[in-house]
C-alpha cells in the first residue's frame, strides 16, 4: 500500500499567498523540468485557452475542474497558467505534504493547501469557498478526488466540489458588487510519442518473473499485458476466495471489491453499502481512522485496523481498473496506463518512459446555480460537470492511437 494514510493528528496547511517563488517556478519554467525527469511529459498542447481567458477578465470567481490521470497533472497545469498570466490555488490531499520537506515546501509554495480526505476538513473547505468568494485567483480541485490512471474514463465525481461552489457562489451574489462563479472543466489527454513494445516490455518482464514464468515475449504486448492482468486477478482471488472464478471480468472485478469492503462496511455501518467505490472507502477510513490518530486503540487493534486499510486500499485500486477499458478500444496510451498501474500496485512505483505529450483542454464555464432544488439526485451542478468533463475526454480519445 502507498503512503497515502498518515498515522498522526491533521493540521491544516494554508496557502502561501505570495508570488514570487510561483512566479520564479514559471519564468524558468522550473515545473516543466520536473515534469520531463520525473514523470516523462515532454511536450503539451494548450486548446480554448480563450475561455478561461474570458472568465479572468470578466473578474469571475473560477473553479478549474480537470480529471485527475497521472501524478503530473496539477504541474502541467502551470503552463495553463503561464498562458493566462495568472497564479492559482489548487487543493491538496495532506499526504503529498509528507513526501518530504523541499517537495511539501515546493507544493504550497505554487498555492497549494492541504484537505484531509479522510474526515471532514472545514478549514480546507473554507478556504476554497474564499478563494473563489474573493476571485483573487483561479482554484484548481480535482473532482474524482484521487488519482485513477484511467485518462480516457472519469471516475465517481465528489459532491463536495458543488458544495463548494455553490455556498461561494451565494456570497458573491450579495456582494456588492454582486459577482458570479464558474466552473471550467479542464480535460488532460497524455499520449505517449515512444514506442509501446519497448516501454512495456521491462514492466512486464520483471512482473512475469514475481509469477516465476519465463517472460511471454512469444505473445503480442496486448495479450501479454492481459494475460499478466488476469494472472494477478486470480492470486487476488485465491487469497480472499480460495478459489479463482470463471465469470466475466466485470463481475470478477466487482466480487473482489465487494469481498475486501463487505466486513468491514458490517462491522463499521452495520450492514453493506452499494454505490461507487471511491465514496464508499472515504466513508471507512473516517470510521477506522479517529481512535489511530488519537492513540486510543492498543497495539493488536491498531494493527488489525491497518489490514482493514489494506484491504480498502486494494478495492480503490482494483476500481481503477474499468474492465471494457481495454476490450473496448486497446490504444497504445490505454495499455501504457495499464501497465503503469501493474508496476504501481505490485512495486510502489512505476518507471518513467518518457515521450508524453499532454493536451490540455479548457472547457466553456459553467455558471454556478446559488440554489439547488432539494431533494434532488443526482447533484444537477454535479451531472453537467461530469457530462462535459466526460464529453470532452471522449473527444481526445479519439486522438490515441490504436494498437
Amino acid at each position: 500500500m502507498q503512503n497515502i494514510i498518515i498515522e498522526k493528528p491533521y493540521q491544516f496547511l494554508p496557502p502561501y499567498r505570495g508570488t514570487f517563488w510561483s512566479s520564479l517556478i514559471k519564468r524558468f519554467n522550473l515545473h516543466a523540468i520536473w515534469l520531463k525527469r520525473c514523470q516523462g511529459v515532454e511536450s503539451y498542447e494548450l486548446r480554448h485557452v480563450d475561455r478561461l481567458r474570458a472568465s479572468l477578465e470578466a473578474g469571475h470567481g473560477i473553479l478549474l475542474a480537470p480529471n485527475h490521470c497521472r501524478y503530473a497533472d496539477p504541474l502541467a497545469l502551470g503552463w495553463l497558467a503561464k498562458e493566462v498570466r495568472c497564479h492559482v490555488y489548487a487543493m491538496a490531499s495532506w499526504h503529498l505534504f509528507h513526501q518530504g520537506r523541499f517537495f511539501a515546501w515546493a507544493i504550497r509554495s505554487m498555492g497549494a493547501f492541504s484537505v484531509y480526505r479522510e474526515g471532514v476538513d472545514r478549514q480546507a473547505i473554507q478556504t476554497a469557498i474564499e478563494i473563489l468568494t474573493s476571485a483573487e485567483r483561479p482554484l484548481i480541485l480535482f473532482p474524482e478526488g484521487a488519482l485513477t490512471r484511467t485518462n480516457d474514463h472519469l471516475h465517481a465525481l465528489l459532491d463536495g466540489v458543488a458544495f463548494i461552489a455553490r455556498t461561494a457562489a451565494k456570497r458573491r451574489a450579495v456582494a456588492s458588487p454582486p459577482g458570479k462563479v464558474v466552473i471550467h472543466p479542464v480535460a488532460l489527454k497524455y499520449l505517449f510519442r515512444g514506442n509501446l513494445d519497448e516501454a512495456a516490455d521491462g514492466v512486464l518482464t520483471d512482473i512475469e518473473k514475481r509469477l516465476s514464468w519465463r517472460p511471454q515475449r512469444h505473445l503480442s504486448t496486448p495479450d501479454r499485458i492481459a494475460k499478466v492482468g488476469y494472472a494477478l486477478l486470480a492470486l487476488k482471488e485465491m487469497e480472499y476466495f480460495d478459489r479463482t472464478f470463471a465469470d466475466p471480468l466485470a463481475q470478477r472485478l466487482e466480487r473482489l471489491i465487494d469481498r475486501l469492503l463487505g466486513p468491514w462496511e458490517e462491522e463499521w455501518f452495520g450492514k453493506v453499502q452499494s454505490g461507487r467505490v471511491v465514496p464508499r472507502v472515504k466513508a471507512l477510513r473516517m470510521k477506522i481512522l479517529p481512535d489511530m490518530v488519537a492513540g486510543r486503540i492498543d497495539e493488536a487493534e491498531r494493527q488489525r485496523r491497518w489490514h482493514q486499510l489494506e484491504d480498502i486500499y486494494l478495492a480503490q485500486q482494483i476500481s481503477c481498473y474499468p474492465p471494457d477499458y481495454l476490450a473496448s478500444r486497446p490504444t497504445v496510451d490505454r495499455l501504457l496506463e495499464t501497465i503503469e498501474r501493474y508496476e504501481e500496485d505490485l512495486m510502489g512505483k512505476p518507471r518513467v518512459h518518457g515521450h508524453l505529450h499532454v493536451v490540455i483542454d479548457v472547457g466553456e464555464a459553467i455558471e454556478v446555480p446559488t440554489t439547488r432544488e432539494r431533494g434532488r439526485k443526482p447533484d444537477p451542478l454535479m451531472a453537467t460537470l461530469e457530462e462535459r468533463l466526460q464529453g470532452m475526454l471522449d473527444a481526445l480519445a479519439g486522438e490515441s492511437k490504436e494498437v
